[in-house]
């Protein structure tokens, strides 16, 4: 049985390589994620992420947008605003003008586990805007929810005066990508598009080690 002891040992290196590729795959995707003001369009009772950014975006009047502030990666892994409540329930107290327009406005601080180091998240609440017809979402939020904060790259920082510092910081613990104004909002996820590095070069040892296996135990049985 001649073969017996070259397979065995074959079958050792390429697991404990895999192991390696492995680890090195997990250690890549445990990398860093961002606190930030994720931005939402309301659809009935749920939440769709928002295309575009409150500065650019031109809510209708009846419309529900909503914020939300947590650690998030990229748009797949953002946290919604945890309640989606109708437009008449937020701006039933408000009636319509002639020229303006109302936006039913969601803002959802977080929670203590997603606020930045010796802040505390302010409770949950709804506003109902009532802005001029040509108004973006950044202008309703303005009329209800001041102080904002941006950054020079118009990444919307702080709503209310929340939080009090900071704008897109980095968390460790979840897929980097970095948050911008598309907005409020962070981009997809770059590693989506194909194996990472790691993971290649992990495949390649796999393979090397293997070979080296085969060489050694067919010269131990020459």
């Amino acid at each position: 049985m001649p073969f017996v002891r070259p397979v065995r040992h074959f079958t050792a290196v390429a697991a404990a390589a895999l192991t390696l590729t492995l680890g090195v795959g997990a250690a890549s995707a445990q990398a860093t994620g961002y606190r930030y003001w994720s931005f939402w369009d309301g659809q009935g009772s749920t939440w769709t992420y928002a295309t575009q950014g409150p500065a650019t975006a031109h809510p209708s009047d009846g419309d529900v947008e909503g914020f939300r502030f947590a650690v998030s990666a990229d748009s797949k892994d953002a946290s919604k605003p945890r309640s989606a409540p109708s437009f008449d329930a937020v701006c039933a107290a408000t009636p319509a003008e002639p020229g303006r327009k109302r936006v039913a406005l969601v803002l959802d601080f977080g929670t203590p586990q997603d606020a930045p180091g010796g802040e505390t998240p302010p409770a949950a609440r709804t506003a109902c805007a009532r802005v001029p017809e040509d108004a973006t979402t950044a202008d309703a939020l303005a009329a209800v929810a001041k102080p904002l904060r941006y950054n020079s790259a118009a990444l919307l920082c702080a709503i209310a005066g929340y939080p009090r510092t900071g704008c897109g910081d980095q968390v460790s613990g979840k897929p980097a990508t970095t948050p911008t104004d598309d907005s409020a909002a962070a981009p997809k996820n770059s590693s989506d598009s194909g194996p990472s590095m790691g993971l290649i070069a992990g495949l390649a040892a796999v393979l090397t080690l293997a070979a080296a296996a085969i060489w050694q135990s067919r010269r131990r049985n020459r």
